[in-house]
């Protein structure tokens, strides 16, 4: 009996202590919202709110949701758990796209290897350049050298000209052969005029030997070398001083380089370069600086470096892609972060890259970093990271992708977030008649009309695209012209801030596509327009066609640059022939 009641006595003893813990601590009344200061805290340090079941809205402050109307929670408290500026990738996924990272302060080579490289192209040597000009004014009857790239040597017959003055002078020196004993001065001052024109002793003798005038006559070559451009053709009226040929001597050649601003410095003439060609990638050749351009391009922020090349034996050909070398000083300090070049996204405003930001799982998270300069396949990093932080460097163009599909902030959307389709908005509104309205800053996608619209237009940005990768600058200037004029008629009315900015960018990039005729500056403004395309037709909801975005790292001066196109097999438009399959696909739009 006295068993019982002590278990009664401990069985009521638990009952009251658990009844404490479950309803003691929480004294508020029924329906009361509990605020303390953690709750404070989290509200405070949140950026962005977004809706719980529709994590697609981004707001920068609390509100409702504009689709279903329920109150904004923090996006840190969201259904991921992660801020605007994080994403979460499946293994599987970072398997496909191959992402690495690397502990930031274990970069190999960083604190041994400072040399510099550079990015050029072989050019001819213009100290060597020669005009085959005519001397007198006339017709070309015929063109014996008619193609570039022909090798002539001096005294080579090139062309046979008719000249009526050639003609007239040719019978005054005859006339005034007869008179030589008499008026000797008269006799001379012909001879010389002949000689200004070019005509040999040999040549002149021979006139006044036969006493026949020439009514064809023999154009020679004054100097050996490879054809570089032929200014003339058979048939054409030439006047004096015209010229006919353009021929370059190929024995040295100069390799042009660009080199960035934070590299000037560490740039001397009469330093020692190591050039290496993709024609000859096991070569390294020896050369010196002989050229640093004291004017800087504001076009491409760089100046041109340039090498003598001996070319005896013919191995460099004007138009190769070459790298340069140049050692500099190791001054290696413990304090500077550097990173693999591979790491940093460019945008022409901000440089990207993307941290692990969780030991155990695949979350990246989007970081702003300021660049200090350049050394090789390094970027030291002013500010934005810290020694030990791990970063992605390889696969941080597909991570950027991703985040931009989900509505994160991402490369080409600073603020993140995706906006409903008009008709949510719509509905949206009518459910919560007093609303806030959404941010200016997030964007709407596009509406069925719009991008059916688009998805034409966008077959014109395609065919200018070939163009280039057919290195054609007239047909490109008339396509991109047309692609102007398809954009332009697009209807505006639907698209958000951003997407109106987008739009009228790659107009005007269009533009100036169009009134280029440099294939090199139409490739420049074609960096920039991508940038545009590529950022719009990410926001297309199931196009008609898979669209491939492809991107080539060594493009727009190895900071790498994108492009669109419907075959997933590389055709690269910033470069000719010799590197056309240079690039990936990071991203397909299907």
């Amino acid at each position: 009996m006295k068993k019982n009641v002590l278990y009664l006595v401990a069985a009521v003893f638990v009952g009251l202590l658990c009844g404490y813990f479950i309803f003691g601590t929480n004294s508020t009344a029924p329906g009361e919202k509990v605020h303390n200061d953690h709750d404070h805290e989290e509200v405070g340090s949140s950026e962005m709110w977004t809706c719980s079941m529709h994590p697609q809205i981004m707001q920068p402050e609390p509100g409702d949701c504009p689709i279903c109307g329920m109150d904004l929670i923090p996006a840190e408290t969201g259904a991921d758990g992660l801020s605007a500026n994080e994403i979460k990738m499946t293994e599987n996924a970072i398997a496909l796209a191959n992402i690495q990272t690397t502990i930031v302060g274990s970069v190999a080579g960083a604190s041994g290897d400072n040399s510099i490289l550079l990015s050029g192209k072989i050019v001819p040597n213009d100290e060597n350049n020669a005009v085959q000009a005519s001397y007198f004014d006339g017709r070309l009857e015929r063109l014996h050298v008619n193609y570039e790239g022909q090798k002539i040597q001096k005294g080579q017959l090139l062309a046979t000209i008719y000249s009526p003055n050639l003609v007239a002078a040719q019978q005054e020196l005859l006339t005034t052969t007869t008179l030589k004993e008499s008026q000797p001065a008269l006799y001379e001052a012909v001879r010389n005029k002949l000689k200004l024109w070019k005509l040999s002793d040999a040549q002149i003798a021979a006139i006044e030997t036969t006493g026949k005038v020439k009514d064809n006559f023999p154009i020679y070559a004054t100097v050996t070398g490879t054809v570089t451009e032929v200014a003339a053709r058979e048939g054409d009226y030439v006047k004096q001083g015209q010229p006919i040929l353009k021929v370059s001597n190929l024995t040295t050649v100069w390799a042009e380089f660009d080199a960035y601003e934070n590299q000037i410095s560490s740039l001397k003439v009469g330093q020692k370069i190591k050039v290496v060609s993709n024609a000859y990638a096991a070569k390294e050749f020896e050369a010196t600086l002989s050229f640093v351009d004291p004017i800087l391009s504001n076009a491409t922020r760089t100046v041109i470096v340039r090498a003598i090349l001996k070319n005896t034996d013919d191995l460099f050909k004007p138009g190769m892609f070459v790298t340069g070398k140049i050692s500099g000083e190791n001054n290696h300090n413990e304090d500077i972060i550097t990173v693999p070049a591979s790491a940093v996204m460019w945008t022409g405003e901000r440089s990207l890259v993307y941290v692990k930001s969780s030991v155990d799982q695949p979350i990246f998270e989007m970081r702003e970093v300021k660049i200090n300069g350049r050394n090789g396949e390094n970027i030291s990093i002013a500010s934005g990271l810290q020694h030990g932080e791990e970063i992605v460097t390889n696969g941080t163009f597909t991570i950027d992708a991703a985040a931009q599909l989900q509505g994160k902030k991402s490369m080409m959307n600073k603020m993140g977030g995706r906006v409903m389709t008009g008709h949510e908005h719509h509905t949206g509104m009518e459910a919560t008649s007093n609303k806030a309205e959404t941010s200016s800053h997030i964007e709407m996608e596009f509406s069925k009309s719009f991008q059916d619209d688009f998805s034409k237009a966008l077959h014109t940005y395609l065919e200018m695209k070939d163009a280039f990768v057919s290195g054609e600058p007239q047909q490109i200037t008339s396509l991109a012209k047309k692609a102007a004029a398809a954009f332009k008629s697009l209807p505006k009315k639907d698209l958000g801030t951003l997407d109106k900015e987008h739009l009228e960018k790659s107009i005007a990039m269009f533009w100036a596509i169009g009134n280029s005729g440099r294939l090199e500056q139409q490739r420049e403004h074609l960096v920039v327009l991508n940038e545009h395309m590529v950022a719009m037709a990410m926001n297309l909801k199931s196009p008609s066609e898979n669209l491939y975005v492809q991107r080539c790292p060594m493009a727009n001066s190895n900071q790498g640059a994108v492009w669109l196109s419907l075959d997933e097999e590389i055709r690269n438009p910033y470069y000719d022939s010799g590197m056309l399959t240079c690039g990936s696909v990071i991203q397909v739009i299907q």
